[in-house]
């Protein structure tokens, strides 16, 4: 029998607003996945850290601060330096629409931008995170 799916949730930086993240967790959680929140207010390199301990497939970060284009871009680099390229970066929040196409460039698999059906969430992560447990 294939293990579940893991996946951390997680807020980094100065952002104070969780109520989506724990969103997302639920509605991961009840579809079955293990599900790690972080809290709030972690470095990039916690959330790494935190990762690597849990084992984790996924990592979803939430950004409602505005600085996505810093916080992605670093947890992808902490991910590919920590030889853990294979766990799946996506995430969401207030991100505008003209940064997506910068951000998939940069190694995260997807953005979820407010008002995504959180069926469309569970099915990317059943999909992508799958590839790294039947690895």
């Amino acid at each position: 029998m294939m293990r579940p799916i893991r996946i951390l949730v997680a807020k980094a930086g100065l952002d104070g607003h969780d109520r989506g993240a724990k969103v997302i967790a639920r509605a991961l959680r009840d579809a079955g996945f293990e599900v790690i929140y972080t809290g709030l207010h972690q470095t990039p390199e916690q959330v790494v850290d935190a990762a690597l301990q849990e084992d984790v497939d996924g990592i979803g970060l939430s950004v409602l601060s505005g600085a996505h284009m810093t916080l992605f871009p670093r947890l992808r680099q902490l991910l590919d330096e920590q030889g853990a390229s294979d766990i799946v970066l996506f995430g969401g929040g207030t991100i505008p629409n003209e940064d997506v196409a910068p951000l998939i460039a940069a190694g995260v698999a997807a953005v979820f931008t407010p008002g995504t059906p959180l069926a469309a969430i569970v099915d990317f992560v059943r999909k992508e995170c799958a590839r790294r447990v039947e690895a």
